[in-house]
Formats: structure tokens, sequence, C-alpha cells
């Protein structure tokens, strides 16, 4: 692990703000989470590295999306993917088909396609999003007040693609009988 760490700062993540800190702190939390969730070695190195190639709501980008080989190189082809795939959601349009149906089609802002996630990949997805928004709120009560009722219609729409301690943590974190 701290090999994946060292290769972070390397790129920058101590360099980028973010919310309450630095990027690489909330990289370090949303892996956290997922370990303490109990999710895969992979999934947990996804976490480490979800803003590698910036996101929807964080401009900012580790790694050009023509160096997606130097990401694999550290964590892995399949995290790696799952990185992609979060990096590159256009949650404006995916967030409103969840709950839809089991496997609604996957907008990629990056490319524009729409298409449909192997069905492992959608729920790492889904299981690194809620991470990502647990971690964020952690010590943020400003943004679980402004965000946290519409997150919590979002991430239960999501609750079948999720483990236990994800739909846990969205009722902690999100749900109105806090």
């Amino acid at each position: 692990m701290n090999q994946k760490i060292d290769k972070l700062s390397e790129l920058g993540a101590n360099d980028f703000d973010h919310i309450d800190g630095t990027l690489m702190q909330h990289l370090v939390g949303t892996r956290d989470i997922l370990a303490s969730w109990g999710a895969s070695i992979e999934l947990q190195d996804a976490g480490l590295f979800h803003a590698s190639y910036s996101t929807a709501g964080f401009r900012n980008h580790l790694v050009d999306l023509d160096r997606r080989q130097q990401i694999a190189d550290i964590i892995g082809k399949n995290a790696e993917q799952i990185v992609y795939e979060y990096c590159a959601c256009d949650r404006e349009v995916l967030y409103p088909r969840l709950g839809i149906s089991g496997n609604p089609q996957f907008a990629n802002r990056f490319t524009g396609d729409e298409y449909f996630l192997d069905p492992v990949l959608l729920k790492s997805f889904c299981e690194l999003t809620v991470a990502n928004e647990v971690e964020i709120s952690i010590g943020n009560p400003g943004f679980v007040q402004k965000h946290g009722p519409a997150r919590h219609v979002i991430y239960r729409n999501m609750s079948t693609l999720l483990s236990e301690p994800a739909n846990a943590a969205i009722e902690a974190v999100f749900g109105t009988k806090k």
C-alpha cells in the first residue's frame, strides 16, 4: 500500500486542495472506507486512485487520459477500469437512470458514448461512488445539509447494487433519521 501512496504523491496528489484538505487525504480516506466495508483490494486500489483523470465534480487530474496504462501498471488493469469509468461518468445523465433498471445505460462524459457496464463493474462503480461521498461528508455537515437529501435518493436507487455496509453508511450519513 505504501508504494501506491508514494506513486500518488509522485503524481502530485498532495498538491491539490480538496474539500477539507488535500486530494491525497481524500483518496486515502476513500480507500480506508472501502477497506472498512470489506471491499476487495482491487476496489480499494480504485478508491485510492479514483480521481486520477478528473471527475464530473473534481476537474483537476493527476494523469492525462492518454496515460491510463501508467495507472494500470500501479494498481492493475481491472482496478484502473473502475477508475476510468468513475472518472468518465456523466452523473447528470446516469443518476436519474439508477433504480429504473438493474443495469442502466452508462454515459461517458469523455467520449459522449453510452453503453452498459458489466454488472460487476457497475457494482464497483456504485460502491466507489458512495464511499467517495461518505468520505467527503465526514466532518462536513454543510455538505450533508446542502446535498444530503438528493444524495440519499440517488444512493437508495443504487441500493441493490451496494454492499450492506455501503447501504448502512447511506442511512447513517444521508438518511433522514440521523
